[in-house]
């Protein structure tokens, strides 16, 4: 179980405005700003959950990965995964953990893949039945066997993503921290990547946190949000809660063999968009009408050949969440 209350940290930034002048007077004289990434955060993660990690740049998502694997050390505040501390006992948490980090690498750029997975080998003290076990296991759900004798720096951006996934998992980790996995992978790719991550979750129970701005990545994997914005928990909630709570707006689209705009009657909460002699578009609140209540009421009036209700999309939702808590 993961564990974090009142985690603080802040970083000390100099500051200067251009020209000259003000460089050489920096010489001397430096002004810092103090920026608080971390500021009194709070939350818990149990076995097994696939959490969505989400924020604007500047939240803070990379400071509490960095913390939560061991890198960063707060300034204060309590954070315990199993029963470690993970910048005082990092030799034992990285064991049982594991970190991707989209734009960078762990794989050493000129060597064979296969040479930086032999490496962990060594750093992570594998034993040899299981280090086989699992490379063999990883290169067949990721398709590797063509990649692992290639040096990094020829693979492309797909490729080298799935071997780091697989990097980070050789030492079957409970834990697997994923920082933009999925970030600039064409969308074959990116199924491969999503479709492994599950299948390892379900068969092996590992717990993901998962930070990206892709929120089709976050539809694809997570039930649970985690929203930070200035360095706090703004939101924890189920995807579906937080669809339910913020997304109110539907539209819906009616085929009709009959259908005449001017006849119609509608109930407050429903507003009619567009008009064809075969189809029209109306607006929905959900918050005034149920959706079955909207459709009772236009097929009580007209025939209905055909209906589809569309729902805005995540990054619809994400950006209402930023709003409202003006984390922009």
């Amino acid at each position: 179980m993961i564990f974090v209350k009142d985690l603080c940290k802040t970083f000390r930034v100099a500051r200067r405005d251009g020209g000259m002048k003000n460089t050489l007077k920096s010489f001397f004289h430096r002004t810092y700003t103090e920026i608080p990434a971390l500021d009194h955060l709070n939350f818990s993660i149990e076995d097994g959950e696939m959490v969505g990690y989400i924020g604007p740049n500047g939240a803070g998502k990379s400071s509490t990965v960095k913390v939560l694997s061991g890198i960063l050390v707060p300034d204060s505040g309590t954070c315990t995964i199993d029963g470690r501390i993970p910048w005082k006992e990092r030799t034992a948490h990285v064991k049982e953990i594991g970190v991707v980090f989209g734009q960078r690498s762990q794989l050493w750029w000129d060597v064979p893949v296969i040479d930086t997975f032999l490496l962990l080998k060594d750093i992570f003290s594998i034993p040899d039945d299981v280090y086989k076990h699992n490379v063999d296991e990883l290169t067949d759900m990721l398709d590797l066997s063509q990649l692992l004798r290639t040096p990094t720096r020829q693979l492309s951006l797909g490729q080298r993503m799935r071997c780091e996934i697989a990097a980070s998992l050789l030492h079957d980790p409970k834990i697997l921290f994923l920082d933009e996995p999925t970030i600039g992978l064409d969308a074959v790719s990116k199924i491969a990547v999503r479709d492994f991550i599950k299948r390892r979750n379900r068969e092996r129970g590992t717990t993901v946190i998962l930070t990206t701005h892709d929120m089709q990545d976050i539809e694809a994997l997570t039930e649970r949000i985690l929203l930070i914005g200035h360095g706090k928990i703004l939101k924890d909630g189920s995807l579906s809660s937080l669809k339910e709570e913020f997304v109110t707006e539907r539209h819906m689209t009616v085929l009709s063999s009959n259908f005449k705009a001017d006849s119609l009657s509608l109930p407050q909460g429903i507003t009619l968009m567009e008009a064809h002699s075969d189809r029209a578009v109306f607006s929905l609140d959900t918050t005034v009408l149920s959706v079955s209540d909207a459709i009772s009421a236009i097929s009580s009036q007209t025939e209905i050949r055909d209906l589809s209700v569309d729902t805005p999309s995540l990054d619809t939702l994400i950006s209402k969440l930023y709003c409202r808590y003006e984390v922009l």
